[in-house]
């Protein structure tokens, strides 16, 4: 925050030249993006990308897209009913025989790839010369390949009897809102600060809940195309 705000100080006064702001019927963005989805302790960086049209000043139509990759990491209490019985009975086996060492708790970590799309409207507030503010709903589609990596050998046999592959995949809808800002030093140029909010339920055969996941976003935006009145 602090690089943006010194970026818009240091062009300030080439951009008053242009009296208000000069609205293009184009723009793309490109940038360093981060998921956080704090139930699964699952934090990715990657990039952000966008492409869109705007019809009228105040709305665009667009698309987005984000790739993104960390580690997460599951614990019983996140697995449906079902598969914690079934998790308990085998922990409870492996108690008896000699082979749970005392205080165990169970932890499993994977590395997680994630990819969302997305596309539609987008509201922007133009009242300043120098800064506009927007806002948006998100809805589209979110895939994910989790690939477990267990630590002991206990962990190793849960994981082969709840991922057989070694690898899961699944696609799920998402929804939330956005929004942010674009500080305007040029008529083609700003630089773009965002954040989205959406809500998923991704591998809901293993997972008993929905989870929450926020998205950071910064970057170049480029302006191009006619001016848009």
């Amino acid at each position: 925050m602090k690089c943006a705000i010194l970026l818009f100080l240091l062009f300030l006064p080439a951009s008053q030249a242009f009296g208000q702001q000069y609205v293009t019927r184009y723009d793309a963005y490109v940038g360093y993006a981060f998921l956080n989805s704090p139930k699964i302790s699952l934090f990715q960086p990657g990039f952000q990308f966008q492409v869109g049209m705007r019809p009228r000043t105040w709305y665009s139509l667009g698309f987005d897209y984000t790739w993104a990759s960390g580690s997460m990491t599951l614990t019983p209490n996140l697995l449906p009913t079902p598969l914690q019985q079934q998790l308990g009975g085998l922990l409870e086996q492996l108690a008896a025989a000699g082979k749970l060492p005392p205080g165990y708790k169970l932890a499993v970590g994977a590395d997680s790839t994630t990819q969302a799309f997305s596309a539609g409207p987008q509201l922007a507030y133009r009242h300043w010369t120098h800064m506009t503010i927007f806002v948006r709903p998100d809805l589209g589609a979110i895939r994910e390949s989790a690939t477990p990596t267990p630590a002991d050998p206990i962990a190793k046999l849960v994981v082969s009897r709840l991922t057989p592959t070694g690898h899961k995949t699944d696609w799920q809808a998402f929804y939330g809102f956005g929004g942010g800002i674009d500080i305007i030093p040029s008529r083609n140029l700003a630089l773009r600060i965002q954040a989205d909010f959406v809500r998923d339920h991704l591998f809901n055969d293993i997972l008993k809940d929905a989870r929450n996941t926020v998205r950071f976003s910064i970057g170049p935006a480029f302006n191009f195309g006619r001016r848009v009145e």
